[in-house]
């Protein structure tokens, strides 16, 4: 099989929250909007998420606990003040990582992580990993 694309689909209660959260401070495109479903994109039609209240008795919400969205950036200081400035509060300090980027994180309405780096170059220790 070859993926045309790939995009996570969160089941959640909070699927406004969720849309309004993603377009104010990741500019998302909303591209599809029905209440219950969102499909939201990022500036190219491969990076997209989306977002659905249950639809089956009994279908629990995403237990978001571990998830990690990581979004690559050019300029992640001034996203890290853009996005605090804004008055969102990083769950993960803004610093430099051996493997090779530099990044922070923060969470969104369900509780996934959004990891939010740019690329740098890696340490030795690292830079034999990479293909």
């Amino acid at each position: 099989m070859i993926a045309k694309s790939l995009s996570p689909c969160v089941t959640t209660g909070k699927v406004a929250e969720s849309r309004d959260f993603y377009v104010k401070h990741f500019q998302a495109r909303v591209n599809f909007d029905c209440g219950w479903y969102v499909d939201l994109h990022f500036g190219s039609p491969s990076a997209a998420l989306q977002f659905m209240a249950p639809q089956q008795p009994g279908q629990p919400p995403c237990d978001c606990a571990g998830l990690v969205y990581n979004f690559a950036v050019a300029d992640v200081d001034k996203e890290y003040q853009r996005l605090t400035r804004a008055g969102l509060e990083p769950v993960m300090p803004l610093e430099d990582h051996p493997w090779g980027d530099r990044g922070f994180a923060i969470q969104d309405p369900n509780g996934i992580q959004l990891y939010i780096f740019s690329e740098i170059e890696p340490s030795p220790e690292f830079k034999q990993f990479y293909k």
